[in-house]
């Protein structure tokens, strides 16, 4: 019998029992930056969950992604700016309005394949992102500031910090197991089939079309619920949320924590934004230990660093950290 007691699943158990306990630590100490940096970090793991759906189990590499983190987003922003606060309001059309675009992205960029595909998918993000820029009733491209969290009639209240926080962490496991039962399903193995082969899925009967599109609309509407939940997390929407710099920090998550495993994602968002955030205070310091005196310029160079330690796990380990924690290395 294969024995569950592996570093892989301990690591896992670790970050999620870290995940959990998290807001009990920051009451304790006081530290809300923790709870905010964190929530944020659950918040575009589900973004990168979705991505690694169609990336990672469907070979279909998106470079728009975050255009339906902006959709969700902004239309959460526009109907509180034009007063409707009722979260099922917003929430059920923010998602709506991602799946549609999603289709429609997909009926067209998955008749082709490679760059091609990846060029179209960008394409799309970019109207998208330049439609925003011209929404001055909305900001245009110095942002919406939201007044008001979405309300759901006293069931939740979105203000409280924890409550957030742990709605925003249901969102992630719920979003995991999703993709977990779809990747494990007969829906699943289509997909994966035709990552490998697409000729031969459709030489025995699927339409494999068919299948990948529903799998880019199930990724477009879990993106645009994290869109939904940091619109909500930040009282802020802009059009840089959806450039395509957003989605490249999104396939770093996932390519880094594991792409083409279930959690690997979620581990990605994790190891990448605590970099983001703690690089620079060890480069200040080293520069102190250096020098003898903090040289704050140092800080800013923090990716040069960063870089080649993504770039080492890319080449050394197969499957991100995740493959990393599995034992599993490149030949």
């Amino acid at each position: 019998m294969k024995s569950w007691i592996t570093p892989r699943n301990a690591f896992v158990a670790a970050l999620l029992a870290i995940l959990v306990l998290l807001p009990v630590y920051a009451a304790l100490t006081g530290n809300t930056f923790m709870m905010t940096l964190f929530t944020r970090i659950v918040i575009l793991a589900i973004a990168a969950v979705s991505l690694n759906l169609i990336m990672g189990f469907g070979g279909m590499v998106s470079f728009g992604h975050a255009a339906y983190l902006g959709i969700g987003g902004y239309v959460v922003g526009i109907l509180a700016k034009e007063g409707i606060n009722a979260g099922l309001v917003q929430w059920p059309l923010a998602l709506l309005l991602s799946g549609l675009f999603a289709l429609a992205v997909g009926a067209l960029s998955l008749r082709t394949r490679g760059v091609y595909f990846i060029m179209i998918t960008l394409a799309f993000a970019q109207v998208v992102y330049y439609i925003a820029n011209g929404l001055d009733r909305y900001g245009g491209d110095d942002g919406l500031t939201i007044q008001r969290r979405s309300e759901f009639g006293g069931l939740v209240n979105l203000s409280n910090r924890t409550a957030f926080y742990y709605l925003c962490l249901a969102f992630l496991l719920a979003t995991v197991y999703l993709v977990w039962r779809i990747v494990n399903s007969r829906f699943g193995l289509v997909i994966q089939g035709a990552r490998s082969n697409e000729r031969r899925m459709r030489a025995i009967g699927f339409p494999t079309f068919r299948y990948k599109l529903v799998c880019f609309v199930i990724a477009g509407v879990l993106c645009g619920l994290s869109g939904v939940l940091l619109a909500n997390h930040t009282n802020f929407i802009s059009p840089a949320l959806m450039h395509w710099t957003r989605s490249g920090d999104l396939i770093v998550m996932a390519v880094l924590g594991g792409m083409g495993t279930v959690f690997g994602p979620v581990i990605g968002a994790v190891a990448l934004l605590v970099l983001e955030e703690t690089l620079p205070h060890v480069i200040g310091l080293a520069s102190y230990l250096v020098t003898g005196k903090e040289v704050a310029a140092a800080k800013e160079y923090w990716q040069l660093i960063l870089g080649p330690m993504l770039l080492l796990i890319v080449l050394y380990a197969r499957g991100g950290i995740d493959g990393l924690m599995a034992g599993t290395r490149r030949g």
